[in-house]
């Protein structure tokens, strides 16, 4: 009886060690990526306000990141909400395109700074007559929760091109941070397409091909009013929010450029937004299988993009390429000259 007795009680030690060890490995494996990371970091700049001067808690941040999901999920009550001083906070960033930029992107590749907290889906609070008809506190309950001494990002692509957006805009923020993600112009607009294109292709319906839309078959001149074609003139949406805002509160990130080599766009993005440098090639890392980089929050947590990102382009007549880049060389020229970065677009 004592010999089992004891037997019982090893096994219940044995069985108790296994779990405080296997609570410590992933405590290891939660914090693992935070070895770079300060406890304890100073915010500078606009965007904090006041706040700015206070330090700003990274480590605790991170942590807390499957917290904030749990929140996000709608798995928390109204105590748990003031327990940890958790806010609904209107964006102090927006990604306002460029449809087809890789906005998407970018926002995901964002949320990887621990001072950030992203908008999980496109709000389209300013581009469309009835939501924006609900108010800004219905826009505020939008977002996500976070910490006060986060910034919530979101994104709607659409804003760059809807008239009403800037002002609507600046009547709830005028010293908010811009970003507008953007690609060679003929790369987007045939990327555009085939986004409509696989859509119509799903539903079983016929769509022109794309040679019949960008090129007006009357004059043989390009087609200004095919949305595909008009959305890459940059220049002339960018001057419409000039009107509300000054250039400094825009900062154009390289499309392209995220693709092949995101981490120097990503800093440059963390100075423009005041943000202490935290995201690192270590949160970067290339899926061969996807032919693109996906994203590393830590040991045990990895995402890559939806399947639907990097759709397969259909074959455009070379000429018909040709005379788009013809077309919109002298509106890039101009978008240069605005913004101040040049891209290396044929």
């Amino acid at each position: 009886m004592l010999f089992k007795q004891q037997a019982w009680l090893r096994q219940k030690l044995l069985v108790l060690g296994s779990l405080a060890v296997g609570s410590l490995l992933y405590l290891v494996a939660r914090v693992g990526s935070l070895d770079r990371l300060q406890p304890i970091c100073p915010i500078e700049g606009r965007l904090g306000g006041a706040r700015s001067q206070a330090e700003f808690p990274l480590r605790a941040l991170q942590f807390k990141r499957g917290l904030l999901h749990e929140f996000r999920k709608g798995n928390a009550s109204k105590d748990q909400v003031r327990l940890h001083d958790l806010v609904q906070q209107l964006p102090k960033a927006i990604i306002i395109g460029v449809r087809k930029g890789g906005t998407r992107a970018l926002l995901e590749m964002l949320n990887l700074h621990p001072a950030v907290v992203k908008a999980s889906q496109e709000i389209h609070f300013f581009d469309n007559d009835e939501n924006y008809g609900k108010g800004i506190e219905w826009y505020r309950k939008k977002m996500p929760f976070s910490y006060p001494q986060q910034i919530t990002i979101e994104k709607s692509p659409a804003y760059f091109i809807t008239e009403e957006v800037p002002e609507r805009i600046y009547k709830m923020n005028s010293s908010i941070k811009l970003l507008i993600i953007v690609r060679e112009p003929t790369t987007r607009a045939i990327s555009d397409y085939t986004q409509v294109l696989e859509g119509k292709e799903r539903k079983n319906k016929t769509y022109y091909k794309f040679e019949k839309l960008a090129i007006d078959p009357n004059t043989c001149e390009v087609n200004t009013k095919y949305k595909a074609v008009r959305t890459s003139i940059y220049t002339k949406h960018l001057e419409r929010w000039l009107k509300y805002f000054p250039i400094e509160q825009f900062h154009v990130v390289d499309g392209d450029r995220l693709i092949t080599e995101p981490l120097p766009e990503l800093q440059l993005v963390e100075k423009f937004l005041n943000l202490p440098p935290r995201i690192s090639q270590y949160n970067l890392y290339f899926n061969a299988t996807r032919g693109f980089y996906c994203l590393r929050f830590n040991i045990i947590f990895n995402k890559c993009l939806a399947g639907s990102k990097g759709r397969i382009h259909p074959e455009v007549d070379p000429s018909v390429i040709t005379k788009l880049r013809k077309f919109f060389h002298p509106f890039n020229q101009k978008f240069y000259q605005i913004t101040g970065r040049t891209l290396n677009w044929p």
